[in-house]
């Protein structure tokens, strides 16, 4: 139920998972597919900067804190922080410290709290994963997209090959457990061995966690623009289940198994906690310009320009651009749409009479599977995911 006032009507919290997302949303260059919100030096010109943005960050969740603290409940333990972007690894290893030392000024981190940051490959070194372990981050996601120069030219990205599984190994040896690799495949011009390379590259970085997302053509970008005007093929959807099958193959051979569609981890520890949170329908804050937030089914996003979000902060309150009050039914398609997509499956006790009919159809296609008292999809689901959410719900 969309509301029109920025400021929004808190309730109280959900009782699970409490995790904070912060957005930078700085990049050096701009990538021909991403649709982020993100911003290049040129762009924003002198109307914000880092240091602008981190007192914005600062007053926002100095002011979510007293909001926070003005619900019945206590504000809950922070399971997890994300630092994302936006490429956070350009604030480099002090600028991180500093937005982990904001959210501790705040908000108080749960004993074993996940502290994970992205970082571009190019914008790190091993002084940079020193300094940001002994700041107090746990695990670190590096977007690598492919090991084929010609899949990066496509994609806009400006890394070169393998200075990805550098960057993770690196990270490793400054005494990070838990390492991401971020792929995508079914770039146009990406061909079976392309992919092949990429997987080698990844399995020999000796990671625990990869992510691997389909190439979606997002209106508004570069890449939109160049295959609407017929420089480049659209993805090919029989080809990005090929790849994918190919994916998950080499993945489970090599010990990493799904525990979400796009996720592999090498056991439970390595599965992204942060992310969990959403899956699972917890609650969060999200700081930063356009990022999201959730406590108890009120969702609210901020601002998009960095500095619009700054005078926001200056001028007191939450920078909220609009904000909504979740139904019971809106509720409800969400924890199935999300709650489907994981290993761990969805409890048939969420459904209602007809979805748990639905539900047995879907089981006789070969699309899920039962496991107790809960719903899996097997691979061939996975690959229909997202159709599989609107059989079951009608």
């Amino acid at each position: 139920m969309p509301a029109t006032a920025e400021t929004p009507v808190l309730r109280d919290f959900g009782g699970g998972a409490f995790g904070i997302y912060v957005h930078v949303p700085f990049c050096a260059t701009r990538c021909g597919y991403c649709d982020f919100n993100t911003y290049t030096a040129g762009e924003l010109g002198t109307s914000a900067s880092p240091q602008s943005w981190l007192d914005g960050l600062r007053g926002e969740l100095a002011t979510a804190a007293a909001e926070f603290g003005k619900l019945p409940s206590e504000t809950p333990l922070v399971d997890s922080v994300f630092v994302g972007g936006g490429t956070p690894s350009l604030l480099g290893g002090d600028g991180l410290a500093d937005v982990l030392d904001a959210v501790r000024a705040e908000f108080t981190l749960a004993p074993g709290a996940e502290v994970t940051t992205e970082s571009n490959p190019e914008s790190t070194a091993p002084a940079f994963f020193e300094r940001i372990r002994a700041a107090g981050f746990t695990r670190v996601s590096l977007g690598m997209q492919s090991a084929a120069q010609h899949v990066l030219a496509v994609l806009d990205r400006t890394h070169t090959p393998g200075r990805a599984v550098a960057a993770a190994r690196e990270a490793r040896a400054a005494g990070f457990e838990h390492v991401n690799l971020d792929l995508i495949y079914g770039t146009p011009g990406e061909r079976d061995e392309d992919l092949d390379a990429s997987l080698d590259a990844v399995l020999s970085a000796g990671v625990d966690h990869v992510s691997a997302y389909s190439l979606i053509v997002e209106d508004g970008t570069a890449l939109a623009r160049r295959v609407r005007r017929g420089e480049l093929p659209a993805p090919d959807d029989d080809v990005l289940a090929a790849r994918y099958e190919r994916i998950d193959a080499r993945l489970a051979a090599a010990g990493l198994t799904w525990y979400e569609v796009s996720n592999w981890a090498a056991d439970d520890s390595a599965a992204c906690k942060h992310n969990l949170g959403y899956w699972d329908g917890g609650d969060w804050l999200g700081a930063g310009p356009g990022a999201h937030s959730h406590v108890g089914g009120v969702r609210w996003w901020n601002v998009k320009h960095p500095a619009r979000y700054a005078d926001r902060v200056a001028a007191g309150g939450l920078p909220a651009a609009g904000w909504e009050s979740l139904t019971d039914a809106e509720r409800h398609t969400e924890a199935v749409m999300l709650g489907i997509r994981l290993r761990t499956g969805l409890p048939l006790d969420v459904l209602d009479d007809s979805e748990r009919a639905a539900a047995a159809r879907i089981v006789a296609d070969g699309l899920l599977t039962r496991a107790g008292d809960r719903l899996v999809l097997t691979e061939r689901g996975r690959l229909l995911a997202d159709g599989v959410v609107r059989d079951l719900l009608g």
